[in-house]
């Protein structure tokens, strides 16, 4: 409840000449901002009984936004929540179409109020009910981005990637028309975030990478961006891509100043990574960057056993699979359907001898998506009967030259007949 002496201020101000109020209805809400004890209820009352008075428009704005400039200045969150919502509940019952930017204003405050408790699913349910098709001023592009960006941002620190990725498809549809440089970077680093929240590790290292290497950006968040790009090229699936994401980090010269050089170094030059290095790899790792998948292992599990895979690849010409399945630190049966899975897509050459139980290497994975595996099996025999049979005639010819330079005469004998 309101104190009595700005509830009597209020009555005695409804009662005063239309012309005096405007000063009155400013002096009070000076003193409450200045002196109350109750900062709460007196605001409350205060813009309540401002809005159900029969001010017209033209008196009613500047004093609304006399509020809230005041408003903005009140130190306690829970005093902004508390009053912010009431009063845009009342410009909603008012009829808001008149006082948008007003409306926008304190909006805006109560996502400040909402974001400073980190409550930040509010924040952006908010943010989300500002008219950006506002008529009564010219919204720009980076006006609209501004905001969506924001609530991006909150939804992001909720862990709701699904939510922010709506919002940041609004982003999209403008951004060619965004022209401050800090929201393209913003748009940029959540991109980035979603693709990492969604375990789409490929295009987040890129995106990362990208942001690492802005110079607007300063020089130990850009650090921040190339080790967040080291960590999701590492979590990727194993393959051509990752090949050359990998091999552009390692060569970037700051490379070698992030905690996660070696993993990457070992990463980019095919080594075996051991359990004790995956294991403190995986304690710096976020959750949703070590959830399980359907077979019950993690991202960061199945991203080091095809790295693994790969990796074996480069030392043996072929191997059995309860031998393959030793080295990976799994049963045979796993490491086959894992490496029949790469050889599939493209991202291992080579295939598999079922009968003998053995898989084949073959130089380097092409990347795209093979053939079916008997088709593969039947093309390669057919090339190698082709070459031996082209060998056969090449030697035929190249004894009969022999007998024709050694024996002439019987050569000729024998052409003859």
């Amino acid at each position: 409840m309101a104190s009595p002496q700005v509830t009597s201020a209020l009555q005695a101000i409804e009662a005063a000449a239309v012309s005096e109020k405007p000063a009155q209805y400013s002096a009070l809400l000076q003193q409450i901002t200045a002196s109350s004890q109750n900062l709460t209820a007196d605001l409350s009352t205060y813009a309540r009984t401002l809005l159900d008075d029969l001010l017209g428009v033209v008196v009613l704005r500047p004093l609304l936004a006399s509020f809230v400039e005041q408003f903005r200045q009140v130190e306690s969150a829970d005093v902004k929540i508390d009053v912010g919502v009431e009063v845009v509940e009342l410009l909603q019952s008012k009829g808001v179409g008149q006082y948008e930017e007003q409306d926008t204003n304190i909006k805006e405050i109560l996502a400040d109020s909402y974001e400073a408790q980190e409550d930040y699913r509010k924040s952006a349910q908010v943010l989300g009910t500002i008219n950006l098709e506002t008529t009564q001023k010219t919204l720009t592009a980076d006006d609209k981005a501004s905001v969506w960006i924001r609530i991006v941002r909150c939804y992001l620190e909720e862990d709701d990637p699904t939510s922010a990725f709506f919002h940041l498809n609004k982003v999209k549809n403008i951004i060619y028309g965004v022209q401050d440089k800090q929201t393209r970077l913003q748009f940029q680093l959540s991109q980035a975030r979603i693709n990492d929240s969604q375990r789409n590790f490929l295009d987040a290292a890129q995106a990362y990478y990208t942001m690492s290497l802005e110079t607007l950006v300063q020089e130990d968040e850009r650090l921040q961006g190339l080790s967040a790009a080291i960590v999701c090229a590492v979590l990727a699936p194993a393959g051509p891509l990752r090949s050359r994401m990998l091999a552009k980090l390692y060569k970037d010269d700051r490379a070698i100043t992030t905690e996660d050089f070696p993993i990457l170094e070992k990463m980019f030059l095919d080594r075996l990574l051991s359990p004790a290095e995956v294991k403190a790899f995986a304690q710096k790792l976020q959750p949703h960057q070590l959830a399980r998948t359907a077979d019950g292992s993690t991202v960061l599990d199945q991203a080091v056993l095809q790295h693994n895979l790969v990796g074996v690849s480069k030392l043996y010409n072929n191997i059995g699979f309860d031998q393959l399945g030793e080295l990976l630190g799994i049963d045979a049966e796993k490491a086959e359907d894992y490496a029949a899975k790469m050889l599939e897509q493209g991202r291992l050459g080579g295939y598999i001898d079922q009968i003998d139980r053995l898989i084949f290497f073959e130089g380097q994975a092409s990347g795209e998506r093979k053939k079916g595996h008997a088709e593969r099996v039947v093309g390669k025999e057919l090339r190698k009967w082709d070459a031996n049979v082209q060998g056969l005639a090449e030697e035929v010819e190249r004894v009969t030259t022999m007998i024709q330079n050694q024996y002439p005469d019987f050569y000729a004998s024998q052409m003859v007949h």
